[in-house]
């Protein structure tokens, strides 16, 4: 693979970070005689938190390390800045000049798929991830049965709130809270909103997510249901929208008491919100007059190898030496990214977490894992649109049922003939 510079866009200059791409594209000597060392050029990708000095540079210190414990290979590591998020808008705009090894949402495996841009991992680092893990993260990291990826941590949202407004019983309703005080809440995004009908028994592309033909069932009274609910939400005077930052910035002034977000906004709120700090899965709605539980999309973020790299042997070691035990106990400690391993999860550190309870209760007891099918991707842009039509008025309690129908039939235009 051919080294060069990737586009600007993915560099932080305040980094201080070249990222060139290719597996072996620098120095060269596995072409030579059989026992060579192999001499090379391995370029990684990850978000920008990760490589930044105060928090203690964690890929490039894991990458450091995973080089001293493999002596027979003489690596040199590029690295380029690229979010988990951002991994599948640009590893497929050209696949082999992208990273080796990469971080990715699970929520884009098809995409990265559909690119040949993620390799299959087999062997003893298909049997790590099967053996640490829970079945639901590595079924998220699954296709047809085949493993794409090691993964690190759960990605979700759960509830931030404030102790002094709250009690515990309090934050078990969403009723009760708007009741008492400002709760924050993004209708405005697909990733929030979808909680509402999925907790009315909607479902995503199937029972298991991965049915594409299936679409998204939001047809008839539960859909409207759903929608009516999400109205009356935001009638409520103690509702606010969290869209731009609203709703931690409403924390730091006193003037919201609750808002919805996920562990990367646990340093600020717990910064925030200090010895009143709370952190807890999602509670109950009332949905058609009944109490229903709000789930969250769930999922994970794991490392990918390219398929493109020459040095598939130390791409895949170092993608599961990144996904590893000590890695993630290093990524917590830095960064305070909850792991995913099922060991680290049982120490008495971790457990007594607040952030990793919130969360990992959130992954078991008020989710569904996030479909990765092609038919999500028609699914961001109109919900978006629908959110910001509830909070414009648009949509009432009058007119739901219709507009949930034309919404229906809007994102799943793809199937519906």
């Amino acid at each position: 693979m051919k080294k060069r510079r990737i586009a600007a866009a993915l560099m932080t200059a305040a980094l201080g970070i070249t990222a060139l791409a290719g597996c072996g594209s620098g120095k060269t000597g596995s072409a030579g005689n059989a026992g060579d060392k192999i001499s090379t050029t391995i370029t990684v990708w990850g978000c920008a938190e990760d490589q930044a000095e105060e928090n203690g540079k964690w890929l490039q210190t894991m990458c450091d390390s995973f080089n001293n414990e493999h002596p027979e290979w003489d690596i040199t590591f590029e690295y380029g800045v690229c979010s988990e998020q951002d991994a599948a808008k640009t590893v497929p705009q050209d696949p082999q000049n992208s990273a080796d090894v990469y971080f990715f949402a699970n929520d884009q495996l098809q995409a990265l798929i559909d690119a040949k841009a993620i390799a299959k991992l087999g062997g003893d680092t298909e049997d790590y991830v099967k053996n640490t893990n829970s079945s639901a993260i590595v079924d998220s990291v699954s296709v047809d049965g085949a493993i794409y990826g090691v993964p690190f941590t759960t990605n979700t949202w759960f509830m931030y709130y404030d102790k002094s407004k709250f009690t515990e019983s309090d934050i078990k309703s969403l009723d009760t809270m708007l009741a008492k005080d400002k709760v924050a809440f993004n209708i405005t995004e697909g990733w929030y909103m979808s909680s509402f009908f999925l907790a009315n028994d909607c479902l995503y592309f199937g029972k298991d997510g991965k049915d594409n033909a299936a679409g998204i069932d939001i047809s008839g009274d539960k859909g409207t249901q759903a929608t009516q609910a999400l109205v009356s939400m935001v009638n409520n005077p103690n509702f606010v929208n969290d869209a731009g930052g609203v709703g931690i910035a409403g924390l730091r002034e006193g003037t919201v008491a609750a808002y919805f977000s996920g562990s990367w906004d646990y340093k600020n709120v717990k910064e925030i919100l200090g010895n009143n700090f709370g952190a807890v899965q999602l509670p109950k709605v009332k949905i058609g007059g009944t109490d229903k539980q709000l789930k969250a999309f769930a999922g994970s973020k794991a490392i990918a190898v390219n398929p493109n790299c020459e040095y598939q042997q130390i791409a895949v070691a170092l993608a599961k030496y990144l996904g590893s035990k000590e890695a993630q106990q290093k990524h917590y400690d830095l960064r305070g990214v909850i792991p995913c391993n099922t060991e680290l999860l049982k120490t008495e550190q971790i457990k007594s977490d607040a952030l990793v309870t919130a969360q990992n209760n959130t992954f078991d007891n008020t989710s569904v894992i996030q479909p990765t099918v092609a038919g999500m991707n028609d699914y961001w842009t109109p919900a978006q649109n629908f959110g910001k039509s509830i909070v414009n008025g648009e949509i009432t309690l009058d007119n739901a049922k219709e507009k949930t129908e034309d919404f229906y039939k809007l994102i799943n235009s793809s199937i519906i003939k």
